[in-house]
């Protein structure tokens, strides 16, 4: 009986490295995005964009 714990065991720590692995590739991701979009307002593409009617 000792090996079902040691087998549920390393199930779980898998589940719990995926997980963390995929919150900080989420966060890296909307991170990046963020940046993004505020280097596209502080260059003034934005802006740009509306003043010349282009509504995308």
């Amino acid at each position: 009986m000792e090996r079902k714990p040691d087998a549920i065991r390393a199930v779980v720590l898998i589940f719990a490295v995926g997980l963390v692995i995929t919150g900080f590739t989420s966060l890296h991701a909307s991170e990046e995005k963020q940046s993004a979009s505020a280097r596209a307002v502080a260059s003034g593409a934005v802006l740009e964009n509306v003043a010349l009617g282009d509504n995308r």
